[in-house]
């Protein structure tokens, strides 16, 4: 007598929320509405004849006979789905076409992609680095990883990272300046401000309770890896991520004050809900969401 399975798209719906930490994303990564995917959780259950989760308002925690479940069950779906990519290779060529801010490219997304090419060697990626990711999602192209204090709540988005804000300048500089701040000292300096992080200053200033700062000049840039440089070079005050600068590994740079920061941004994934059931783009999103760049 053949055995009953549990229904694969409910194990699947089960799995996606516990990865992800929410209903809500799961569904979106499963393009379901919230109903579809509580549908398939109750099927889930009703199957092991077993509560999987404990409902506390609009959050979901594993009861004990759930995590069983998902320790079980989880390497083996994963195993399987593996072995249905290698099935369902054609040999051709795949390609997905991203939006990549320069900056996390090279430091983050690059130094990984190896893994990736190795995992499906037929995935390749056309990389725009401009800076309006979700505005060109669905037209040239597929999916993009932005810097963004939200993204458009109609899109699919998952949030890569939280930050800090750091004043980033010359070893020089900050030697000069002090470990303090002051004042007097930091309204005669040049502050260099990233366009696509303009509140990050404000809430550096507010931070330090220096509101009311007035420097000599703010430089606008629209490159992460040329404010990093200037800041290097002497030529200001950088206003940037803590990840940023601890990536960059340049002995030239400091940071000015030890004081936390948090930042209004962060680096998110974004896709058009609809862009998750085309291959090239869930293969990269499943990547991703493991490889934790």
């Amino acid at each position: 007598m053949i055995r009953r399975l549990p229904p694969l798209r409910s194990l699947e719906a089960f799995i996606r929320v516990v990865r992800s930490g929410s209903a809500k994303t799961a569904a979106s990564e499963l393009a379901l509405s919230p109903s579809a995917l509580s549908r398939r959780l109750a099927a889930l259950e009703d199957f092991v004849a077993k509560p999987l989760f404990e409902r506390r308002h609009q959050s979901l925690k594993l009861t004990e006979e759930g995590q069983q479940l998902y320790d079980a069950v989880a390497p083996l779906m994963d195993e399987m789905t593996d072995r249905i990519d290698r099935l369902v290779d054609t040999g051709k060529v795949m390609r997905l076409r991203l939006g990549v801010l320069p900056l996390f490219g090279s430091q983050r997304l690059f130094p990984r992609l190896g893994e990736l090419r190795k995992l499906h060697p037929q995935l390749h990626i056309d990389i725009d680095s401009s800076h309006q990711g979700e505005t060109k999602l669905g037209d040239t192209i597929d999916a993009a990883i932005v810097l963004s204090e939200g993204p458009d709540p109609a899109l699919h988005a998952v949030q890569l990272d939280h930050n800090r804000v750091y004043a980033i300048t010359s070893k020089e500089l900050a030697a000069e300046l002090g470990p303090k701040p002051d004042p007097a000292r930091l309204s005669k300096q040049t502050f260099l401000v990233h366009n696509d992080l303009p509140a990050s200053f404000e809430a550096w200033k507010r931070a330090l309770g220096l509101e009311d700062l007035e420097p000599v000049a703010i430089d606008h840039f629209d490159s992460g890896q040329m404010i990093l440089e200037a800041a290097a070079q002497g030529l200001g005050i950088a206003i940037m991520h803590d990840d940023h600068f601890t990536r960059a590994h340049d002995p030239r740079l400091a940071r000015l004050y030890d004081i936390e920061v948090a930042s209004p941004y962060s680096y998110w994934f974004v896709c058009r809900p609809r862009a998750l059931q085309s291959r090239p783009v869930r293969l990269f999103h499943d990547w991703l969401m493991k490889a934790a760049l």
